[in-house]
């Protein structure tokens, strides 16, 4: 098959497609005299098993690092796609449910128990982490986990975290400046003090990745439409005026 033919069976761009051949992800079988890619079925199997594991978060670097090894072994690799997705599944059938309840809660058709309003919502898993690991070191990842390991025995870290989202998303559309809003994000920058440690530029400049980083927003907005951008106007104010 050429490449456009692939593009359109699989659905992603011949642009992507590029991409993935230029960093040594996809290749081609080979390229004709004329510039044409022309793929086989092995790099089909190939191309699936790259969307799989994007699907679950991986980023193409590690992608191509678990393709490439020789010890991959595909139906196992399968096997575990399959895990991640029922377990996706479950969560999203929660969600579901915390959607209808929610419904019937607010036409009054049902009461709503506070623990019921967040079922379903699950931050306990850091798609973060390898990318961390691939840019600072699997050392410094590792005391930091231990950190918040300790943290969470010690304190219920990620109680006191979402309740700090909810908390700022009940100010959400405050002006990030006023007394309130910049009271409870330097209560978020203790909080993140206290597991690791960030400057005034580093604090501001996660706030920025709330919003840049669609992974951080649909997360962080789960607490309130928004939140998101409040949070990196208002962590932005806090760091500037220190």
């Amino acid at each position: 098959m050429q490449i456009k033919e692939v593009a359109d069976l699989v659905g992603v761009s011949v642009r992507t497609l590029h991409h993935y051949d230029a960093i040594g992800l996809l290749k081609p079988e080979h390229t004709t005299e004329a510039g044409y890619r022309i793929y086989t079925d092995d790099e089909l199997e190939r191309l699936q098993q790259i969307l799989f594991y994007k699907e679950v978060g991986f980023p193409l670097k590690k992608i191509k690092a678990i393709l490439d090894n020789p010890t991959f072994d595909q139906v196992e690799a399968l096997e575990k796609h399959r895990e991640r997705l029922l377990a996706k599944r479950s969560q999203i059938d929660t969600m579901l449910e915390t959607i209808q309840k929610t419904i019937q809660h607010t036409k009054g058709e049902m009461n709503m128990s506070n623990k019921e309003r967040f079922a379903g919502f699950d931050f306990s898993n850091n798609p973060y982490e390898q990318e961390a690991r691939e840019r600072w070191g699997n050392e410094a990842v590792d005391k930091a986990n231990a950190k918040i390991k300790q943290l969470k025995d010690e304190e219920n870290l990620q109680q006191t975290m979402n309740d700090l989202y909810r908390r700022l998303a009940q100010i959400r559309n405050e002006d990030p400046a006023s007394d309130i809003a910049q009271q409870r994000i330097g209560e978020w920058y203790q909080l993140l003090n206290h597991i690791g440690t960030y400057s005034y530029d580093a604090f501001k400049g996660l706030g920025k990745m709330y919003v840049e980083d669609e992974r951080f927003q649909r997360n962080i907005d789960q607490f309130g439409e928004g939140l998101a951008i409040f949070m990196r106007d208002a962590m932005a104010i806090y760091a500037d005026h220190r």
